[in-house]
């Protein structure tokens, strides 16, 4: 293929600069120039932007079948979607499904650069293959807010392998379910216990990285009205809480010996000594907190609606968390449903763009390095960002750092990414389309949700002479792709 890189560049700036594709305002991007067309329903194609990885026909079909309150209660339902399809592309992940034991096993060597990397790896590969191909996509993105919001980054210590098993069992164990549930399972998980420090908590000796981020980023907020003192006291409460290194190495152990036993005072209440019922005890105060409602609740709504979601929207999350007693479901479907109508595009993240692409497309990948390198240069690399708060959660944060993504781009659709393949023809003609023209609105309706005006499209496709390039569809979904209407989703 002789794609001319000159002719790519020249349409992605054309595409930046039209008025059909680029708007002072992001939230204008689906209502101005670009019209969705039938039988892209604009609201649909919105809400499903957010809710999945990248809405598929399939997926906009469904919506427009059962409504989008059904596609909602249908996806918060995901062990009643059948998967079987996803679950094929994991079969040759074996470490996915291991325990700690096992994975210590599966490294020859623990500290061995190569060994290091193999878990990891496959680990981030597991995330990827779902986050595209699974129909279970709003469990999928639930997956991915809790583990920003229980961050822990790979390359610290034995996190390399514990992640594997926290993964498993506490973000996509109690995804969907109670936060007391996550946040007791995410206190007791050997990853966080060791990416926060707390195996070297000890009594006469204690260290507070895990009690204060165990109040600040996973429960109460930074505003949720503990005291420095609380922080303190509840680091006595965790004193002894660590891992084990040896037989059954990287699962939960306390030990008494290393344990504070005198009387703590959190949050205004007494703990009397009790060994690890004391600081489980906290764990259940936190998770039924008002300070957590309000927490949770906005971040769900931020994550789902918008960067700053109505103050209403966010009362009721608040409420249905604090009348279930923390049910995630039942938290996140009054935010939903209640919310969908207040969606405001936002500008994806990596990983959102680089899933969304895969998905829109109908690429065939492995979703392995080849693809996870180039989440690298974006500055999404799953699993690799190093502060306890998560990779950030807000448009402004991403808006930068835009050649790497034009690079993705152009390497996806030119088939030049390794274990990763798009057929740009057999898609377009699957959709109708014949001549170029018509691969050009087929190609907009499935990144962009409708077709340029004719006008614009003529005006895009001059850029290019046909001649200097025997496949110009390349070029013009790379250059979709790269258009500031689908970076805002």
């Amino acid at each position: 293929m002789s794609i001319s890189r000159r002719d790519f560049l020249r349409l992605a700036g054309l595409i930046s600069a039209s008025a059909a594709l680029a708007a002072c305002a992001p939230e204008r991007l689906f209502e101005g120039a670009v019209q969705p067309a039938p039988p892209v329903n604009r609201v649909h194609l919105l809400a499903l932007n957010r809710l999945t990885f990248g809405p598929r026909p399939a997926d906009l079909a469904r919506a427009a079948e059962i409504g989008l309150a059904g596609w909602v209660e249908e996806q918060l339902a995901p062990d009643a979607l059948d998967d079987f399809a996803c679950h094929l592309r994991l079969r040759n992940l074996e470490t996915l499904g291991m325990t700690a034991q096992q994975l210590v096993d599966h490294s020859d060597k623990l500290f061995d650069d190569v060994d290091r990397q193999t878990i990891p790896t496959q680990l981030r590969q597991g995330a990827l293959l779902r986050q595209v191909y699974s129909r279970r996509q709003l469990y999928e993105a639930l997956v991915e807010f809790w583990n920003d919001h229980f961050n822990i980054a790979v390359d610290k210590g034995s996190c390399f392998y514990l992640k594997t098993v926290d993964d498993r069992s506490v973000a996509r164990a109690h995804a969907l379910g109670s936060f007391r549930d996550l946040l007791w399972a995410s206190a007791h998980s050997p990853a966080m216990l060791t990416y926060l420090d707390n195996q070297a908590n000890h009594k006469g000796a204690p260290n507070e990285n895990y009690a204060r981020e165990l109040m600040e980023l996973h429960s109460l907020g930074v505003q949720g009205g503990y005291s420095q003192a609380d922080v303190m006291e509840l680091a006595r409460c965790l004193t002894g809480w660590g891992v084990k290194e040896h037989f059954w190495a990287g699962e939960f152990h306390f030990d008494p010996d290393q344990h504070d036993p005198g009387e703590k005072m959190v949050l205004g209440v007494r703990i009397p000594p009790g060994g690890v019922d004391e600081a489980e005890s906290v764990i259940e105060r936190l998770a039924a907190h008002p300070s957590a409602a309000r927490f949770i609740a906005t971040k769900l709504a931020r994550r789902f609606l918008a960067d700053q979601p109505p103050a209403e929207i966010v009362a009721k999350g608040i409420a249905a968390f604090m009348a279930s007693g923390g049910d995630i479901q039942k938290t996140l479907r009054t935010i939903l449903l209640d919310g969908l109508p207040f969606i405001q595009p936002r500008y994806r993240r990596p990983l959102n763009f680089v899933a969304a692409s895969l998905r829109m497309l109908n690429v065939d990948s492995d979703c392995g390095p080849a693809l996870q390198d180039y989440l690298l240069r974006m500055g999404q690399l799953a699993f690799n960002w190093p502060t306890p708060d998560g990779y950030p959660d807000r448009s402004e944060a991403w808006q930068g750092n835009l050649m790497p993504r034009w690079q993705f781009s152009f390497a996806l659709t030119s088939n030049t990414i390794p274990k990763t393949q798009v057929d740009l023809a057999a898609l377009t003609a699957a959709d109708g389309a014949q001549t170029l023209p018509e691969q050009f609105d087929a190609l907009a309706v499935r990144l962009l949700g409708a077709p340029l005006p004719a006008s614009e499209r003529e005006r895009l496709l001059g850029v290019l002479d046909p001649a200097a390039s025997a496949d110009l569809l390349p070029v013009l979904a790379g250059g979709l792709m790269a258009s500031p209407a689908f970076q805002w989703h």
